[in-house]
């Protein structure tokens, strides 16, 4: 219980460093530390040059309407800049994928500009607070330009503001960043089984009779599991614990999240540092889990797909990007088991297949573009390819999705200039599948995705 006392500052405090209110707070307190320096008394013996005389203000009714006036701006600033982003980010959500939407609010330069405005409205208001007197010292004068130098800044950083929201709607840029998010992803995961503490267990481990079942205590989506301290759990306890979820799946309450294989059954406090190995969170985070990044461009070539939008250009660069990732996924092979020094199996966790993982991002493109030849042929495409990386296995996998693609193309190209079209493409290209000179010329009885429906 203590441990998981001590636990919950730590992660209160990641939380807060990970939440879109971090740099803007931390910045903002900048510039109230800056303001709390302009509006202490100096010392006496403390002189600026004479030659700066001249910026001083000769009553103090200027200075309060200057800064009256820059603060009234920087609001409408503010105001103007945000609604325009809520606006931009509704239109891409509409567009794109509703679950991308959180991550463009979330962008370190949105957050930047957002701190540096709020921090210049805080400034100035301290400012204006503080009486100043009947005539105001050259001090205080300067730090009245200094605001207005701020406010200048802010100008500048609008500027840079609406380029960047601009791009960030653009699909190239949303595919591209999604594309490098689970890439870097990838090679976390990758790094991370450089320890000579993981493995990949060819099968499932057998869960013995008697497993000490520990159950959770909240509804969420969890979201990273900290191996190394279930490790250290499961040494103190000399057994094995193994997780009944995957990182990034959604558990209820009072779920059994894991069995524990030990001689004596853990206690509460046992339990409880368990549980504080978890990190829940909201939505998808494809920086920790990349088969989030991959389903979130899988989503992307669905609604570009959709009547209302029609964009099968889209479709087209996300199967695209969803090709390398795969390619990266046949790899880089997730491992299973977590051994201490001594080789005993202490930590196992259930992976998702290639197979499963190949199936959610492929079968839907296919489901909703089964009327649209070129994304046929692009998917067709991007299985030829994964062909010459997969190991025998996985081209059998490979060549029975390349069997449903065609059967779909078969039924699509109904014409006979599509279906020259069709067979030129065929077979072309290197690859490592059997893959028909043309089209079949009769159709199955059933065929993958019969009936219509909309995204």
């Amino acid at each position: 219980m203590m441990i998981g006392l001590l636990r919950y500052p730590l992660q209160v405090t990641k939380a807060f460093r990970q939440s879109i209110a971090y740099l803007p707070s931390m910045l903002a307190l900048g510039y109230f530390l800056l303001g709390l320096l302009a509006v202490l008394p100096w010392e006496e013996g403390f002189t600026l040059p004479a030659y700066l005389d001249y910026l001083g203000f000769e009553d103090s009714d200027t200075p309060r309407t200057l800064l009256s006036t820059l603060i009234a701006g920087m609001i409408s600033l503010v105001v103007f800049s945000f609604s325009m982003v809520m606006s931009v980010l509704s239109q891409a959500g509409g567009n794109f994928s509703h679950k991308l939407v959180f991550g463009l609010v979330t962008e370190r330069h949105h957050q930047w500009v957002l701190g540096n405005y709020l921090g210049t409205i805080l400034y100035i208001l301290m400012l204006l607070v503080v009486p100043i007197g009947d005539e105001p010292d050259l001090g205080r004068s300067l730090w009245t330009y200094l605001g207005a130098g701020m406010v200048i800044h802010c100008l500048g950083l609008f500027v840079y503001f609406i380029h960047k929201a601009s791009q960030t709607v653009q699909i190239n840029s949303v595919v591209t960043g999604l594309h490098q998010a689970t890439n870097a992803s990838l090679r976390h995961l990758e790094d991370k089984q450089e320890s000579d503490h993981y493995r990949r267990l060819e099968r499932p481990a057998t869960l013995a009779d008697g497993a000490f079942v520990v159950r959770s205590r909240r509804t969420g989506f969890i979201q990273r599991v900290d191996i190394n301290g279930l490790a250290e759990l499961a040494e103190a306890l000399d057994g094995c614990i193994h997780l009944n979820f995957s990182p990034g799946d959604f558990t209820l309450s009072n779920f059994p999240l894991f069995y524990v294989q030990s001689q004596d059954a853990p206690d509460d406090e046992w339990e409880a540092s368990l549980r504080g190995q978890l990190v829940y969170g909201d939505g998808e985070s494809v920086e920790d889990i990349h088969v989030h990044g991959m389903t979130q461009l899988m989503e992307v070539a669905v609604k570009a797909l959709s009547p209302g939008i029609n964009d099968p250009g889209t479709a087209r660069l996300c199967i695209n990007q969803l090709t390398d990732l795969l390619r990266q996924r046949l790899d880089c092979l997730p491992d299973s088991a977590w051994v201490d020094s001594r080789n005993t199996l202490r930590v196992t966790w259930p992976v998702e297949g290639f197979d499963s993982l190949l199936y959610r991002v492929f079968a839907p493109i296919l489901h909703y573009g089964r009327d649209d030849i070129s994304i046929g042929l692009s998917l067709l495409k991007a299985l030829k390819s994964l062909s010459l990386y997969a190991t025998d296995r996985d081209v059998d996998l490979l060549q029975a999705h390349a069997n449903r693609v065609i059967a779909v193309l078969a039924r699509a190209a109904g014409h006979e200039l599509d279906r020259e079209f069709v067979n030129q493409r065929l077979d072309r290209g290197e690859h490592r599948l059997t893959l028909p000179a043309t089209l079949p010329a009769t159709l199955p009885a059933t065929l993958p995705g019969a009936g219509r429906h909309s995204p």
